[in-house]
């Protein structure tokens, strides 16, 4: 049995509208799937962190405040999960990595959120990944993939299939620091992952059976990072 760290984005997870029905349809593909993985995944804060986290901004609270926020709604986002994949899951998120990897001893699936101030939940996943000896990470994000630049605003931005770890860490690098950061994945989580050789594999979150695929180590549709 392989091991497989799944970071899910809190947009992902979480949308505008009700999230129920993609909560159960993901806790069912994790169920079915950990009978030949030992899975782990971390829940993401996604919009509604960084609603707190803009808010709290706004009010005055300094950068640690704002983190911690933002680790409250990841791991309320990691007991909904929890919540629908039932008794096959630890049932409580692990605040730190090694109570994490206890709890993998006792339970096919691990679901936690963000662990401490300065570090966002795909280092999170990163890290767990490196502690576990984890044979890939899964990103299961907004969009497709990794690409060149931004999609979301740069109407030229290309897909990049294949990359290395290092090009990975050359592309998000620039990324701004501070609370509740949006990327394609986090560059302290991008240099753990090249530091350790695990694998990465970039996937939209809302196609389920290509998200299986990644989890499963097939070819999929998205961004392989290796080597």
């Amino acid at each position: 049995m392989d091991t497989v760290v799944l970071s899910l984005g809190g947009s992902v997870l979480v949308r505008e509208d009700d999230s129920s029905r993609y909560i159960q349809d993901v806790a069912a593909l994790l169920v079915r799937m950990s009978s030949e993985h030992k899975l782990y995944v971390v829940t993401g804060g996604g919009r509604i962190s960084r609603f707190y986290i803009r808010t709290g901004r706004s009010l005055g609270a300094d950068e640690r405040s704002l983190d911690l926020m933002g680790i409250d709604v990841t791991r309320v986002n990691a007991r909904l999960l929890i919540a629908a994949i039932g008794e096959s899951a630890c049932p409580e998120p692990p605040k730190d990595f090694d109570e994490a990897a206890d709890c993998g001893e006792d339970h096919r699936i691990v679901v936690m959120g963000g662990v401490t101030p300065g570090i966002t939940t795909d280092a999170v996943a990163a890290t767990l990944a490196e502690r576990v000896g984890a044979d890939r990470l899964v990103n299961a994000t907004s969009v497709d993939g990794a690409y060149t630049s931004d999609p979301m605003k740069d109407r030229d931005a290309k897909k990049i299939p294949v990359m290395t770890h290092e090009e990975l860490v050359a592309l998000v690098s620039p990324t701004p620091s501070g609370a509740g950061p949006s990327v394609v994945f986090d560059p302290t989580g991008a240099r753990t992952l090249a530091r350790a050789r695990i694998p990465l594999a970039i996937v939209h979150g809302n196609d389920l059976l290509n998200l299986a695929k990644a989890i499963a180590g097939s070819p999929f549709d998205g961004t392989v990072v290796t080597g």
